[in-house]
């Protein structure tokens, strides 16, 4: 058997989707014109913090959660006005992530290049995230 690789998928969705820098990320934020969104799994925000401000939406629940049709819609988790860029821990979910938006007709959306790591590395705050 035959199968697409994951590193394969990745390719593919980052020739298709924006990927912006940590420094676009950063100058935006300042702007208050995106929405940052980590979607890695919740124990890895425990683990390791989230970036301040920033939205969580595991990537198993990203589609239904943002699909206005969809019983586990949250209509609260999203703002057309602003662009929503997502992260993981490098980059390669939140590519996933982000071409999964692009397929579903969302247009105001991006990955951030390099991840969480990325991210904290150029200086974005840090915050831990409380277990409920």
């Amino acid at each position: 058997m035959s199968i697409k690789s994951s590193q394969k998928l990745v390719e593919e969705a980052n020739e298709i989707i924006e990927t912006l820098n940590p420094s676009e990320i950063k100058s935006l934020i300042e702007k208050n014109d995106i929405t940052l969104i980590d979607v890695r799994d919740i124990r890895e925000l425990w683990r390791d913090g989230t970036i301040e401000n920033s939205k969580h939406i595991p990537r198993g629940m990203l589609e239904f959660w943002l699909d206005p049709n969809s019983s586990y819609y949250q209509e609260n988790k999203i703002q057309d006005s602003k662009k929503m860029v997502f992260f993981c821990a490098m980059g390669f979910r939140s590519a996933l992530a982000t071409k999964a938006l692009v397929d579903m007709g969302f247009k105001n959306v991006a990955n951030a290049k390099g991840g969480f790591d990325a991210l904290k590395n150029a200086g974005l705050k840090v915050v831990q995230k409380e277990k409920k």
